[in-house]
């Protein structure tokens, strides 16, 4: 790293999120919304201010991954914190993070920029980022199907694998074929063509969104604001050398 973003880094590894006081802290809600143990937010957390750092310094849009992304949601709802405490005050620039834009180029943009936060973040850091945090691109654009929900009023239970899935499929329909088989040979074997027709055409394959879940990235002005605009991958990104020293 430079001299300069030695003392950038320094400023953002030593950002505080909470005031001492607080009770109900930042680690705390993150990890509450997400469903993550205490030290694996911890972690995410790092990673975040890392991804900061790289927004500061990258010449080129960078995309995070998807915890990244919601400490960085997250952190946006503590307006004060995020707006004056770190853009203002530790970065001395703003990072805006936009919707999605939408379409193909869109979806190329961010999957180059997330490849590009690889490359950067091994430059920057002298290491790999984190396969639990910062995911392989094909994960990071398709596994984003995730919505708000209340758990005193719903249970949340984890999928069974695709495999397990088609394996339990196809157990039920040999049980419902065997069942119709032993009251009408015909009419079993019918069942079994059009179980098997439906089972092929309602089956679940991948998301069905491709990459299109909701991206975005800043790019910045000459007057060091950055302004984010959408991709539609469930994600967000920020690059283009603000305040980097040049």
């Amino acid at each position: 790293m430079t001299h300069f973003e030695n003392q950038l880094w320094s400023k953002i590894l030593n950002f505080e999120f909470d005031a001492p006081e607080t009770k109900l802290t930042f680690k705390t809600r993150l990890a509450r919304e997400n469903g993550w143990t205490s030290i694996y937010t911890k972690r995410v957390i790092d990673e975040y201010k890392k991804f900061i750092f790289l927004c500061c310094t990258s010449a080129e849009p960078i995309t995070p991954s998807d915890p990244v992304d919601q400490a960085w949601h997250l952190h946006l709802t503590y307006t004060k914190s995020y707006w004056q405490n770190l853009c203002r005050d530790t970065l001395g620039m703003e990072i805006h993070h936009n919707p999605t834009k939408g379409g193909k180029s869109e979806q190329q943009k961010f999957s180059i920029s997330y490849k590009k936060l690889y490359e950067l973040y091994t430059e920057k850091f002298n290491s790999q980022p984190p396969t639990d945090i910062w995911h392989d691109e094909k994960i990071r654009f398709s596994d984003i199907d995730f919505v708000r929900t209340n758990k005193a009023k719903y249970w949340i239970v984890r999928k069974p694998s695709a495999k397990i899935r088609s394996l339990i499929m196809q157990l039920f329909i040999t049980a419902l074929a065997m069942l119709f088989i032993q009251a009408s040979d015909s009419f079993g074997f019918l069942i079994i063509f059009i179980t098997i027709i439906l089972f092929n055409i309602f089956r679940k394959k991948g998301n069905g969104n491709g990459n299109e879940n909701g991206c975005s990235s800043f790019s910045c002005s000459s007057d060091s604001s950055c302004s984010s605009d959408g991709g539609d991958s469930g994600c967000s990104g920020c690059g283009g050398g603000c305040g980097g020293g040049d």
